[in-house]
């Protein structure tokens, strides 16, 4: 299985030793993931050291070198406790919010990117929730895409592409054929965790994510959807109380 890598809660104040130290390891074995970019940050958790005034130069220098882009919701703020169509967690900034504030907040965090040079049709949701009026909200916008979804290969969904992610990584590097993605959040590594990954980059089929992007999405049925939705609401149950 291909295996693709997706970088979370890219930010000013993030632990930029940590997430230097990844890139390093990716640039190392040649893999340019996509990174989650949030547009106007007001998650306070998010911040780990003072904003870096570079930032948004750093990401375009990175988006210029093959490093793809999402945008990473718009605020980082979860106002909703609803888990939506992928209910992975039950908090959300998307998920329950009427369609045309989330329209707005997607205009709104494209706008912000763009006023720093940075384009992109792909979103990537916070606490992997969102809902029906999102995707209706995305395509309107302007959205193409969206990192989310479980299934071994990109899918159309609503007039979307979903690029999935696993369900188990574990599981993935058993399987011959398709194409994942592995999440990553820099801000929470470990030594144990570098070490972990550094191997998976060694022993398995990690590529750039613009090659994931090139494969082309198969029809999901509706039954594909229903399973979707119950082995994320699993998951999320056994992570809760596991």
């Amino acid at each position: 299985m291909k295996i693709a890598v997706r970088l979370d809660d890219i930010s000013p104040g993030m632990d930029w030793e940590k997430f230097t130290a990844f890139a390093a390891l990716l640039d190392e074995f040649g893999v340019r993931p996509l990174i989650g970019v949030v547009p106007d940050n007001q998650d306070e958790n998010l911040n780990r050291e003072e904003l870096r005034e570079d930032f948004w130069e750093y990401v375009k220098k990175r988006q210029k070198e093959g490093w793809v882009v999402a945008q990473h919701g718009c605020y980082h703020v979860y106002t909703q406790h609803k888990g939506g169509v992928f209910p992975l967690n039950d908090f959300s900034e998307f998920a329950g919010v009427p369609y045309q504030e989330q329209l707005a907040m997607l205009e709104h965090g494209k706008e912000i990117l763009a006023g720093h040079g940075i384009t992109t049709n792909l979103f990537m949701a916070p606490a992997h929730s969102y809902d029906r009026n999102t995707l209706r909200a995305l395509k309107q916008a302007g959205f193409k895409g969206l990192t989310d979804g479980f299934g071994s290969g990109p899918y159309l969904r609503q007039g979307l592409i979903f690029y999935p992610i696993s369900f188990r990584l574990e599981n993935s590097f058993k399987k011959d054929k398709g194409f994942t993605t592995m999440v990553v959040h820099t801000n929470t590594l470990s030594g144990r965790d570098m070490e972990k990954y550094r191997k998976i980059l060694q022993e398995q089929n990690v590529i750039s994510y613009e090659e994931y992007l090139l494969e082309k999405p198969a029809k999901r049925t509706a039954a594909g959807n229903i399973r979707e939705y119950m082995l994320a609401a699993v998951k999320h149950m056994l992570v809760k109380f596991m």
